[in-house]
Protein backbone atom coordinates (compact mmCIF):
# COMPACT_ATOMS: atom_id res chain seq x y z
CA UNK A 1 0.00 0.00 0.00
CA UNK A 2 1.15 3.52 -0.82
CA UNK A 3 0.69 6.40 1.62
CA UNK A 4 0.61 10.13 0.93
CA UNK A 5 -0.86 13.29 2.47
CA UNK A 6 -3.69 15.37 1.02
CA UNK A 7 -4.55 18.86 2.28
CA UNK A 8 -7.72 20.49 0.94
CA UNK A 9 -9.65 23.69 1.52
CA UNK A 10 -12.21 23.61 -1.28
CA UNK A 11 -14.34 26.72 -1.96
CA UNK A 12 -18.01 26.41 -0.95
CA UNK A 13 -20.85 27.18 -3.31
CA UNK A 14 -21.11 30.82 -2.22
CA UNK A 15 -17.37 31.38 -1.89
CA UNK A 16 -17.66 35.09 -2.80
CA UNK A 17 -19.15 35.72 0.64
CA UNK A 18 -16.87 33.32 2.53
CA UNK A 19 -13.59 33.94 4.30
CA UNK A 20 -11.24 31.05 3.43
CA UNK A 21 -9.66 31.25 6.87
CA UNK A 22 -13.05 30.42 8.39
CA UNK A 23 -13.29 27.17 6.42
CA UNK A 24 -11.42 24.27 8.08
CA UNK A 25 -8.40 22.86 6.25
CA UNK A 26 -8.93 19.12 5.78
CA UNK A 27 -5.76 17.03 6.12
CA UNK A 28 -5.66 13.26 5.70
CA UNK A 29 -3.25 10.42 5.10
CA UNK A 30 -4.35 8.64 1.94
CA UNK A 31 -3.63 4.93 1.65
CA UNK A 32 -4.05 3.37 -1.78
CA UNK A 33 -2.95 0.38 -3.81
CA UNK A 34 -1.79 2.71 -6.59
CA UNK A 35 1.17 5.08 -6.20
CA UNK A 36 0.43 8.79 -5.66
CA UNK A 37 1.29 11.37 -8.35
CA UNK A 38 4.27 13.73 -8.14
CA UNK A 39 3.84 16.21 -5.30
CA UNK A 40 2.03 19.47 -6.08
CA UNK A 41 0.41 22.37 -4.25
CA UNK A 42 -2.15 24.74 -5.80
CA UNK A 43 -3.11 27.73 -3.69
CA UNK A 44 -1.85 28.70 -0.23
CA UNK A 45 -2.71 27.89 3.37
CA UNK A 46 -4.35 31.30 3.96
CA UNK A 47 -6.82 30.80 1.11
CA UNK A 48 -8.22 27.94 -0.98
CA UNK A 49 -5.69 25.18 -1.41
CA UNK A 50 -5.18 21.71 -2.91
CA UNK A 51 -1.98 19.91 -1.88
CA UNK A 52 -0.79 16.36 -2.46
CA UNK A 53 2.61 15.47 -1.00
CA UNK A 54 4.66 12.72 0.59
CA UNK A 55 4.08 11.67 4.18
CA UNK A 56 6.54 12.81 6.86
CA UNK A 57 7.06 12.29 10.60
CA UNK A 58 4.78 15.19 11.59
CA UNK A 59 1.74 13.61 9.91
CA UNK A 60 1.25 10.70 12.32
CA UNK A 61 -1.79 12.32 13.99
CA UNK A 62 -3.73 12.85 10.75
CA UNK A 63 -6.80 10.68 10.06
CA UNK A 64 -6.24 7.73 7.73
CA UNK A 65 -8.48 7.00 4.74
CA UNK A 66 -8.17 4.14 2.28
CA UNK A 67 -9.38 5.16 -1.15
CA UNK A 68 -8.61 4.50 -4.80
CA UNK A 69 -6.15 6.60 -6.78
CA UNK A 70 -6.70 6.35 -10.51
CA UNK A 71 -5.98 8.05 -13.81
CA UNK A 72 -9.33 6.94 -15.29
CA UNK A 73 -12.14 9.51 -15.35
CA UNK A 74 -14.51 8.91 -12.44
CA UNK A 75 -18.00 7.62 -13.37
CA UNK A 76 -19.89 10.64 -12.02
CA UNK A 77 -17.72 12.98 -14.13
CA UNK A 78 -18.39 10.86 -17.20
CA UNK A 79 -22.13 11.23 -16.51
CA UNK A 80 -22.08 14.97 -15.85
CA UNK A 81 -19.21 16.29 -18.00
CA UNK A 82 -19.29 14.29 -21.21
CA UNK A 83 -21.36 14.95 -24.33
CA UNK A 84 -23.53 17.79 -25.65
CA UNK A 85 -24.89 20.51 -23.35
CA UNK A 86 -27.32 23.38 -23.87
CA UNK A 87 -26.26 26.91 -23.00
CA UNK A 88 -28.60 28.41 -20.34
CA UNK A 89 -30.78 31.26 -21.62
CA UNK A 90 -29.22 34.72 -21.28
CA UNK A 91 -32.26 35.85 -19.27
CA UNK A 92 -30.89 33.91 -16.28
CA UNK A 93 -27.89 36.22 -16.12
CA UNK A 94 -30.05 39.33 -16.57
CA UNK A 95 -32.41 38.14 -13.84
CA UNK A 96 -29.56 37.59 -11.39
CA UNK A 97 -28.10 41.04 -12.05
CA UNK A 98 -31.51 42.67 -11.55
CA UNK A 99 -32.04 41.16 -8.09
CA UNK A 100 -29.95 43.77 -6.28
CA UNK A 101 -31.63 46.84 -7.88
CA UNK A 102 -35.05 45.32 -7.20
CA UNK A 103 -34.35 44.64 -3.53
CA UNK A 104 -32.71 48.05 -3.05
CA UNK A 105 -35.69 49.83 -4.63
CA UNK A 106 -38.17 47.97 -2.44
CA UNK A 107 -36.21 48.62 0.78
CA UNK A 108 -35.94 52.35 0.01
CA UNK A 109 -39.66 52.52 -0.74
CA UNK A 110 -40.52 50.82 2.58
CA UNK A 111 -38.22 53.15 4.51
CA UNK A 112 -39.74 56.24 2.90
CA UNK A 113 -43.23 54.94 3.58
CA UNK A 114 -42.38 54.38 7.26
CA UNK A 115 -40.89 57.88 7.54
CA UNK A 116 -43.68 59.51 5.52
CA UNK A 117 -45.14 61.79 8.29
CA UNK A 118 -41.72 63.14 9.30
CA UNK A 119 -40.63 63.72 5.70
CA UNK A 120 -43.84 65.63 4.93
CA UNK A 121 -43.60 67.79 8.08
CA UNK A 122 -39.97 68.61 7.33
CA UNK A 123 -40.96 69.38 3.73
CA UNK A 124 -38.05 67.16 2.70
CA UNK A 125 -40.12 65.53 -0.03
CA UNK A 126 -43.29 66.76 -1.79
CA UNK A 127 -46.53 65.30 -0.43
CA UNK A 128 -47.80 64.05 -3.80
CA UNK A 129 -45.11 61.34 -3.80
CA UNK A 130 -46.96 59.65 -0.94
CA UNK A 131 -50.40 59.94 -2.55
CA UNK A 132 -52.14 56.55 -2.25
CA UNK A 133 -53.59 54.67 -5.22
CA UNK A 134 -57.02 53.08 -4.83
CA UNK A 135 -57.41 49.57 -6.19
CA UNK A 136 -60.76 48.15 -5.25
CA UNK A 137 -61.63 48.71 -1.58
CA UNK A 138 -58.00 49.30 -0.53
CA UNK A 139 -55.47 52.12 -0.87
CA UNK A 140 -51.84 51.37 -1.71
CA UNK A 141 -48.82 53.71 -1.28
CA UNK A 142 -47.67 55.14 -4.61
CA UNK A 143 -43.98 54.41 -3.95
CA UNK A 144 -44.66 50.76 -3.17
CA UNK A 145 -46.72 50.43 -6.34
CA UNK A 146 -43.65 51.66 -8.24
CA UNK A 147 -41.08 49.59 -6.33
CA UNK A 148 -42.93 46.27 -6.24
CA UNK A 149 -42.94 45.69 -10.03
CA UNK A 150 -39.19 46.38 -10.09
CA UNK A 151 -38.78 43.84 -7.29
CA UNK A 152 -40.63 41.02 -9.08
CA UNK A 153 -39.01 41.55 -12.49
CA UNK A 154 -36.20 39.00 -11.74
CA UNK A 155 -38.82 36.39 -10.84
CA UNK A 156 -40.66 36.80 -14.13
CA UNK A 157 -37.37 36.75 -16.06
CA UNK A 158 -36.28 33.57 -14.30
CA UNK A 159 -39.59 31.84 -14.98
CA UNK A 160 -39.46 32.82 -18.65
CA UNK A 161 -35.84 31.64 -18.97
CA UNK A 162 -36.67 28.28 -17.34
CA UNK A 163 -39.61 27.78 -19.72
CA UNK A 164 -37.33 28.44 -22.70
CA UNK A 165 -34.61 26.12 -21.30
CA UNK A 166 -37.06 23.28 -20.69
CA UNK A 167 -38.46 23.66 -24.20
CA UNK A 168 -34.97 23.46 -25.72
CA UNK A 169 -34.08 20.46 -23.55
CA UNK A 170 -37.20 18.60 -24.67
CA UNK A 171 -36.44 19.43 -28.29
CA UNK A 172 -32.91 18.07 -27.89
CA UNK A 173 -34.15 14.88 -26.21
CA UNK A 174 -36.54 14.33 -29.12
CA UNK A 175 -33.74 14.90 -31.67
CA UNK A 176 -30.32 14.39 -30.03
CA UNK A 177 -26.97 15.07 -31.69
CA UNK A 178 -24.38 12.36 -32.16
CA UNK A 179 -20.91 12.94 -30.75
CA UNK A 180 -18.32 14.51 -33.05
CA UNK A 181 -15.32 12.54 -34.21
CA UNK A 182 -12.12 14.12 -32.95
CA UNK A 183 -8.60 12.92 -33.61
CA UNK A 184 -5.92 13.99 -31.13
CA UNK A 185 -2.24 13.70 -32.04
CA UNK A 186 -0.51 15.09 -28.96
CA UNK A 187 -1.59 15.92 -25.41
CA UNK A 188 0.29 17.82 -22.71
CA UNK A 189 -0.50 20.34 -19.98
CA UNK A 190 0.79 23.09 -22.29
CA UNK A 191 -1.27 22.32 -25.40
CA UNK A 192 -3.23 19.72 -27.34
CA UNK A 193 -2.79 19.09 -31.07
CA UNK A 194 -5.92 18.07 -33.00
CA UNK A 195 -5.64 16.72 -36.52
CA UNK A 196 -9.34 16.66 -37.41
CA UNK A 197 -12.87 17.24 -36.09
CA UNK A 198 -15.96 15.85 -37.83
CA UNK A 199 -19.19 17.29 -36.46
CA UNK A 200 -22.67 15.75 -36.88
CA UNK A 201 -25.21 17.34 -39.20
CA UNK A 202 -27.25 20.18 -37.75
CA UNK A 203 -24.53 22.05 -35.86
CA UNK A 204 -21.67 24.34 -36.82
CA UNK A 205 -18.58 24.53 -34.60
CA UNK A 206 -17.18 27.99 -33.83
CA UNK A 207 -14.36 27.65 -31.33
CA UNK A 208 -12.54 25.25 -29.02
CA UNK A 209 -10.48 25.38 -25.83
CA UNK A 210 -8.85 23.25 -23.15
CA UNK A 211 -9.90 23.59 -19.53
CA UNK A 212 -8.92 21.96 -16.26
CA UNK A 213 -10.36 21.99 -12.80
CA UNK A 214 -10.76 20.16 -9.53
CA UNK A 215 -13.98 18.29 -8.79
CA UNK A 216 -15.73 18.61 -5.44
CA UNK A 217 -14.29 16.22 -2.82
CA UNK A 218 -16.39 13.27 -1.71
CA UNK A 219 -18.75 14.27 1.08
CA UNK A 220 -18.17 11.06 3.07
CA UNK A 221 -14.41 11.61 3.24
CA UNK A 222 -14.75 15.27 4.25
CA UNK A 223 -17.16 14.36 7.06
CA UNK A 224 -15.02 11.49 8.30
CA UNK A 225 -11.78 13.47 8.30
CA UNK A 226 -13.55 16.39 10.06
CA UNK A 227 -14.96 14.16 12.79
CA UNK A 228 -18.57 14.79 11.74
CA UNK A 229 -21.46 12.32 11.57
CA UNK A 230 -23.24 11.63 8.29
CA UNK A 231 -26.61 13.01 9.42
CA UNK A 232 -25.22 15.52 11.88
CA UNK A 233 -24.26 19.15 11.46
CA UNK A 234 -21.87 19.55 8.50
CA UNK A 235 -18.63 21.53 8.86
CA UNK A 236 -18.45 25.20 7.77
CA UNK A 237 -18.69 25.64 4.01
CA UNK A 238 -20.74 22.47 3.50
CA UNK A 239 -24.53 22.45 3.35
CA UNK A 240 -26.98 19.71 4.30
CA UNK A 241 -27.03 16.65 2.07
CA UNK A 242 -29.99 16.33 -0.27
CA UNK A 243 -32.06 13.12 0.07
CA UNK A 244 -31.82 12.32 -3.63
CA UNK A 245 -29.65 10.53 -6.15
CA UNK A 246 -26.44 12.13 -7.29
CA UNK A 247 -27.01 13.83 -10.65
CA UNK A 248 -24.42 16.58 -10.41
CA UNK A 249 -21.03 17.14 -8.85
CA UNK A 250 -22.50 19.69 -6.41
CA UNK A 251 -24.63 17.01 -4.75
CA UNK A 252 -21.50 15.86 -2.91
CA UNK A 253 -21.72 18.98 -0.74
CA UNK A 254 -25.49 19.00 -0.71
CA UNK A 255 -25.70 22.32 -2.55
CA UNK A 256 -28.07 20.86 -5.09
CA UNK A 257 -28.71 21.25 -8.79
CA UNK A 258 -31.38 23.87 -8.09
CA UNK A 259 -28.72 26.34 -7.02
CA UNK A 260 -25.97 25.60 -9.50
CA UNK A 261 -28.16 24.98 -12.55
CA UNK A 262 -31.36 26.39 -14.02
CA UNK A 263 -34.39 24.08 -14.14
CA UNK A 264 -33.66 20.73 -15.76
CA UNK A 265 -35.98 18.08 -17.20
CA UNK A 266 -36.60 14.99 -15.12
CA UNK A 267 -35.69 12.40 -17.72
CA UNK A 268 -32.55 11.56 -19.61
CA UNK A 269 -29.11 12.81 -18.72
CA UNK A 270 -28.28 16.29 -17.46
CA UNK A 271 -28.24 18.71 -20.41
CA UNK A 272 -26.97 21.80 -18.59
CA UNK A 273 -23.26 21.88 -17.85
CA UNK A 274 -22.44 22.53 -14.22
CA UNK A 275 -19.30 24.67 -13.77
CA UNK A 276 -16.44 23.43 -11.65
CA UNK A 277 -15.81 25.83 -8.77
CA UNK A 278 -12.08 25.36 -9.23
CA UNK A 279 -11.43 25.88 -12.93
CA UNK A 280 -8.78 27.25 -15.26
CA UNK A 281 -8.63 27.29 -19.03
CA UNK A 282 -6.67 28.22 -22.09
CA UNK A 283 -7.79 30.76 -24.71
CA UNK A 284 -10.60 30.06 -27.13
CA UNK A 285 -9.39 29.23 -30.64
CA UNK A 286 -11.44 29.47 -33.80
CA UNK A 287 -11.96 26.17 -35.61
CA UNK A 288 -10.88 26.88 -39.16
CA UNK A 289 -8.08 24.60 -40.33
CA UNK A 290 -6.31 21.37 -39.33
CA UNK A 291 -4.06 20.33 -37.82
CA UNK A 292 -4.53 22.86 -35.04
CA UNK A 293 -2.92 23.27 -31.63
CA UNK A 294 -4.94 24.67 -28.75
CA UNK A 295 -3.05 26.11 -25.79
CA UNK A 296 -3.68 25.06 -22.22
CA UNK A 297 -3.82 27.29 -19.12
CA UNK A 298 -0.80 29.46 -18.37
CA UNK A 299 -0.65 28.18 -14.77
CA UNK A 300 1.47 25.02 -14.30
CA UNK A 301 -1.28 22.53 -13.53
CA UNK A 302 -0.62 18.87 -12.71
CA UNK A 303 -1.82 16.16 -15.05
CA UNK A 304 -4.94 14.04 -14.73
CA UNK A 305 -5.37 12.32 -11.37
CA UNK A 306 -8.47 11.23 -9.46
CA UNK A 307 -9.00 10.45 -5.78
CA UNK A 308 -11.74 10.98 -3.20
CA UNK A 309 -10.27 14.28 -1.98
CA UNK A 310 -8.42 15.70 -4.99
CA UNK A 311 -9.58 15.05 -8.55
CA UNK A 312 -7.75 17.02 -11.27
CA UNK A 313 -9.94 16.82 -14.36
CA UNK A 314 -8.95 17.92 -17.90
CA UNK A 315 -11.38 18.32 -20.80
CA UNK A 316 -11.84 19.72 -24.30
CA UNK A 317 -14.79 22.06 -24.92
CA UNK A 318 -16.25 22.87 -28.36
CA UNK A 319 -18.80 25.66 -28.78
CA UNK A 320 -21.23 25.52 -31.68
CA UNK A 321 -24.60 26.72 -32.95
CA UNK A 322 -27.42 24.42 -34.05
CA UNK A 323 -29.42 25.08 -37.17
CA UNK A 324 -32.29 26.43 -35.00
CA UNK A 325 -29.97 29.02 -33.40
CA UNK A 326 -29.43 27.25 -30.07
CA UNK A 327 -25.93 27.52 -28.64
CA UNK A 328 -24.42 24.19 -27.61
CA UNK A 329 -21.25 22.93 -25.94
CA UNK A 330 -19.60 19.58 -26.44
CA UNK A 331 -17.37 18.37 -23.61
CA UNK A 332 -14.93 15.47 -23.69
CA UNK A 333 -12.65 14.44 -20.82
CA UNK A 334 -9.01 13.90 -21.77
CA UNK A 335 -6.22 12.16 -19.90
CA UNK A 336 -3.17 14.43 -19.60
CA UNK A 337 0.16 13.11 -18.34
CA UNK A 338 2.02 14.88 -15.57
CA UNK A 339 4.69 17.24 -16.91
CA UNK A 340 8.35 16.63 -16.15
CA UNK A 341 8.68 20.10 -14.64
CA UNK A 342 7.40 21.06 -11.19
CA UNK A 343 3.70 21.86 -10.99
CA UNK A 344 1.74 24.10 -8.64
CA UNK A 345 1.11 27.82 -8.19
CA UNK A 346 0.06 30.33 -5.54
CA UNK A 347 -3.57 31.35 -6.20
CA UNK A 348 -6.22 28.71 -6.76
CA UNK A 349 -8.54 29.89 -9.61
CA UNK A 350 -12.12 29.76 -8.29
CA UNK A 351 -15.38 30.77 -9.95
CA UNK A 352 -19.08 30.90 -9.20
CA UNK A 353 -20.89 27.60 -8.90
CA UNK A 354 -23.83 28.98 -10.91
CA UNK A 355 -23.84 28.07 -14.57
CA UNK A 356 -25.50 31.33 -15.65
CA UNK A 357 -22.70 33.34 -14.04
Amino acid sequence: MYRSVQRVRYPPFDHENSDPRGIPLVEVILESENPPPPAFKIGNDDSWVLEWREENQNDSSLPLITKEVTYTTLPFLMRTRNGWYIEPDLLHKIARKSIYPGVFTLVVALMLHALEPALINLKFMPEFIFTPISLGPLDYPLMLMIAFPVFIVPIFLRVLANIKDIRRQNEYIANPLSNPEIKINDISTDSIEISNIILPDGIKAERIRVQVGAAIPEREVILRSSGRRKFGQPPPGMSTELPDRRISTADEHGTGVGESLPMTVGRGRLLLLEPMRVQDYGPWKKIDQFPMRISGPTNPWPGTIYSAMIAIHWEIVIEGIKSDGSRMKWVRPVNVNFPETKTGFENLPVRSGRSES
